[in-house]
């Protein structure tokens, strides 16, 4: 029997360890890319899990690369959560520092599936959802020039959206409205967010009957929406006394009495402090807050945001000014 060359035989073990080593690295990167795949319809729980287990079957994977991977996935999966300070209707069609901010602030959102609105401007007995395919365009305001009457923003609704958090919200009862539509505090800053009014937008309403505290644990079943690719928005004003405002100073930007200014100080503070217990409180919060706060529901949108905020999320203030002495503009993200 002739025997093999060594040399030969060398080779031949060599082309074999090169066959399952291109082999393994192969499979790495299959799975890795499956990784991606799975985190449109996994929570990050479910996908550590699978990353166990992928582990089990390549035992020399990388499990702490991937598990990297998993933590950057599941924050991009997790939508930012906005308070907007709208203003004016104007602000609508006017170009200013305010909308400025808004399309910034867009610009750094990853695109969503979704829209749900908290606004100001629908109020209610009882708490409710649009339900409609395609929700009208309200203008549901007065005395103010024919070109914004004209502005339409024909966004579609999502009634599956709709019919999803009349079922999953379990501490009320949330039913569906197919009459309202998008008020102004929804479409006027949506507007400069996502001009083509290319995203379905729901809106909800805020039940006038209930206390800051009902509101604010509400929010808090909505979050399950942040993991679906819903970007949700309050939209109201922190500071917002229309009987106190300086109608010659409406072209100023930056006056604000002194019990405005006092007032959105010490609501920043508690923002960025992580303390929401007094803002839920805002009633007791002494003259300024009374002052600044007379009726609650340009307020109560902010308590939809800051209910939704989670351990590892930091605010972030902008369009932090004053318009005619009574109003703030001060807007926040969740992230």
């Amino acid at each position: 029997m002739k025997i093999p060359d060594t040399d030969t035989t060398i080779t031949v073990v060599e082309k074999v360890i090169n066959f399952f080593l291109q082999l393994f690295h192969f499979t790495q990167h299959l799975l890795y890319l499956v990784t991606i795949e799975l985190i449109d319809c996994m929570n990050r729980r479910n996908l550590l899990k699978t990353l166990t287990t992928l582990s089990l079957f390549v035992p020399h994977m990388q499990l702490n690369s991937l598990e990297k991977l998993s933590r950057s996935l599941s924050s991009s999966d997790r939508m930012p959560v906005l308070f907007l300070g709208h203003g004016s209707p104007m602000n609508a069609i006017e170009e200013n520092e305010f909308v400025r901010g808004f399309r910034k602030t867009a610009a750094a959102l990853p695109p969503p599936k979704a829209i749900l609105c908290v606004s100001a401007h629908w109020e209610t007995q009882g708490t409710f959802v649009t339900a409609m395919a395609h929700p009208r365009t309200i203008h549901d305001f007065g005395g103010f020039p024919q070109a914004l009457f004209d502005v339409q923003y024909p966004a579609p609704g999502d009634p599956k959206l709709a019919e999803d958090i009349c079922t999953s919200v379990q501490s009320t009862e949330i039913k569906q409205d197919h009459h309202w539509g998008l008020d102004h505090g929804a479409w006027s800053v949506i507007t400069h967010l996502y001009p083509d009014a290319h995203i379905p937008v729901v809106q909800m309403s805020i039940d006038r009957s209930k206390g800051p505290d009902y509101h604010y644990q509400l929010a808090q079943q909505l979050a399950f929406l942040r993991r679906k690719g819903v970007l949700i928005i309050g939209s109201g004003n922190m500071v917002h006394n229309l009987r106190k405002v300086a109608w010659n100073k409406l072209n100023e930007v930056g006056f604000a009495f002194d019990w405005a200014r006092e007032a959105q100080t010490n609501i920043n503070n508690l923002i960025l402090s992580g303390n929401h217990r007094p803002l839920i409180q805002f009633e007791k919060q002494g003259i300024p807050f009374q002052l600044s706060i007379p009726t609650p529901e340009h307020y109560l949108p902010l308590l939809y945001t800051l209910a939704l905020q989670e351990k590892d999320e930091s605010p972030d203030l902008f369009n932090d000014n004053y318009v005619a002495g009574a109003i703030s503009m001060t807007s926040l993200k969740i992230s």
